[in-house]
C-alpha cells in the first residue's frame, strides 16, 4: 500500500504571483497593519492592499486581525465587511462582490493537497462570492466554491460546493436548510 511521502512534495509549478521582493514586503505589511489588532484604520489599509494589487471598491471595512495570503489575488466590491479574524488564504483569486458580510473567524482556503498522490501535490482554485452573499462567523468556504447571490453560509459551517443563490446553507459539508427571503 502506498505512503504519503512529503520529501517527494515539490511545490516549484506553483506561481503565486509577485516577485520575491513584492512577497517579502507584503508579509511583513500583513503583519503589522493586517494581522494586528492595534491598526483598526479601514482607509489606510484600503490603500496599502491596492499598492499591493488587489482591487478594491468602495466603503471596505476590514476590521483587525484579518490575514491575507496575497493581495494581488483578490478583488472586492463596493460596501464590504471584513470581520475579526478572517483569513483570506488567497493562493488563487479570491473575488468577493458589492454588499458582502464576512463575519469574524471566517477562512476562505484557496489552496489544498492532493491526498491521493503520495507527493501530497497542491491544488488550488479560486472562490467568488457574490453580491450580498454572507460567511458566517467561523465558517470555512473551501477552494473552487461560488456562493451565489444573496447566499448565506451560517455560522460554523463548511461550504465544500457552490451555494445558489438566495440559499441559507447550514452544516458540515453544509447543506441547503431554506431560502433567504429579504424584507
Amino acid at each position: 500500500m502506498q505512503k504519503t511521502d512529503l520529501s517527494a512534495y515539490n511545490n516549484s509549478p506553483y506561481n503565486p504571483g509577485g516577485n520575491a521582493l513584492k512577497r517579502v514586503l507584503w508579509y511583513y505589511t500583513n503583519i503589522l497593519f493586517f494581522k494586528s489588532a492595534l491598526f483598526p484604520f479601514y482607509g489606510f489599509k484600503v490603500a496599502l492592499l491596492r499598492a499591493f494589487g488587489a482591487k478594491i471598491g468602495r466603503k471596505v471595512q476590514l476590521k483587525p486581525s484579518v490575514n491575507i495570503k496575497y493581495p494581488w489575488n483578490l478583488t472586492i466590491g463596493d460596501e464590504v465587511w471584513i470581520g475579526e479574524n478572517v483569513w483570506l488564504d488567497s493562493l488563487a483569486m479570491i473575488s468577493i462582490g458589492s454588499n458582502v458580510c464576512i463575519s469574524q473567524g471566517a477562512t476562505l482556503l484557496t489552496g489544498s493537497h492532493n491526498y491521493k498522490k503520495s507527493s501530497f501535490d497542491l491544488i488550488t482554485r479560486g472562490i467568488t462570492l457574490e453580491d450580498g452573499a454572507w460567511i458566517g462567523a467561523g465558517a470555512i468556504v473551501n477552494l473552487g466554491v461560488t456562493a451565489r447571490s444573496h447566499a448565506v453560509l451560517t455560522a460554523g459551517s463548511v461550504a465544500t460546493g457552490d451555494l445558489e443563490a438566495y440559499g441559507i446553507y447550514q452544516g458540515n459539508p453544509a447543506v441547503r436548510i431554506r431560502e433567504r427571503i429579504i424584507e
